[in-house]
């Protein structure tokens, strides 16, 4: 089992080229389920040994721990996937877990911001001051994070602009851009590539932060990532979660009551497009989905929006 685990972990990077953060979630769940199946004095049972039975037994498990029904759905992904690559390699005959079957989950709506408030709250950090800061000059901070306003700029701007997701944006490197068309080559989930345009605003933003972005790579010599297009204060290219600290703190400063994170901004890039007249299918290119239906989850967003305003506006609602 723990052989077999080792090579599934090693498939999904070489082959499958799967992100850092899904061989993270499959590895961590994984090696849950194998601790499961070897209690204290257990012998690991053999991979053909293990049945659909023993599959429903670790789920009821993580039911009693009054987990998520999307985080058990998550574990029992991985472990389908798992046991279907080891179908495909000849280490056993059937897959167990495709006789369980996945918790069913509430269809949830993405809620959106309407267009006139994110267009304000992004103007709003337009300038070198933090939205929410008085006029008053203060002195700088001593780890220099008033003078990222630009570089937070431009990545609010560039999520929102093309609607990437926060992975796709900290791995984006100059030579992904086309400043002559503002396009982007994105890659994807799987490494899965696309072409998508962005905005003149983002453009501007970009450009605002080009000198701060030389000023960071000097400062770290040797050690700046040259290639990356968006750096922390050391010259190293920005984390995931560095971006959705970024994105949070700018919603604070603004002192809006915003669950605000890097993922809303691509909701609303989808539902902003989506209710001006774009094709489905041309959002599902752009978003890189590979399903229509995931795109699909944006038309309720908008019609719920549509039903907001006219609850709201219409005297006889």
């Amino acid at each position: 089992m723990e052989t077999a685990v080792k090579q599934f972990v090693n498939y999904l990077s070489s082959v499958r080229n799967s992100s850092p953060h899904t061989i993270r979630s499959y590895e961590h769940d994984l090696a849950q389920f194998l601790n499961f199946l070897t209690p204290p004095g257990a012998a690991m049972p053999a991979l053909q040994d293990v049945t659909h039975l023993m599959i429903r037994e670790f789920l009821a498990q993580l039911h009693d721990q009054r987990l998520e029904k999307s985080t058990i759905a998550r574990k029992l992904a991985a472990i389908r996937s798992f046991f279907k690559y080891a179908v495909r390699e000849g280490l056993i005959v059937r897959n167990p877990a495709r006789m369980v079957a996945t918790p069913k989950l509430p269809k949830r709506i993405p809620a959106v911001l309407s267009a006139e408030d994110l267009n304000a709250f992004l103007d709003s950090v337009a300038t070198e001051t933090p939205p929410g800061a008085t006029g008053r000059k203060r002195k700088p901070s001593k780890d220099g994070s008033r003078l990222m306003v630009r570089r937070d700029r431009a990545i609010l701007e560039m999520l929102y602009a093309s609607g990437l997701r926060v992975s796709e944006l900290t791995g984006m490197n100059l030579s992904d851009m086309d400043r002559n068309d503002l396009m982007l080559r994105v890659r994807g989930k799987g490494r899965k590539e696309r072409i998508v345009p962005y905005g003149g605003k983002a453009q501007q933003a970009l450009e605002a932060y080009e000198p701060l972005r030389e000023q960071l790579l000097r400062k770290s010599g040797s050690n700046g990532d040259r290639q990356a297009v968006f750096l922390n204060h050391f010259g190293a290219r920005l984390t995931s979660r560095s971006v959705a600290r970024i994105v949070k703190k700018y919603a604070r400063l603004a002192n809006v009551n915003w669950d605000l994170h890097p993922h809303s901004l691509r909701h609303a890039f989808a539902t902003h497009l989506l209710a001006d007249g774009a094709d489905l299918r041309a959002i599902q290119e752009l978003l890189g989905h590979s399903s229509l239906s995931t795109t699909q989850r944006y038309t309720h967003a908008t019609i719920r929006q549509l039903l907001e305003v006219f609850d709201k506006a219409h005297p006889r609602a």
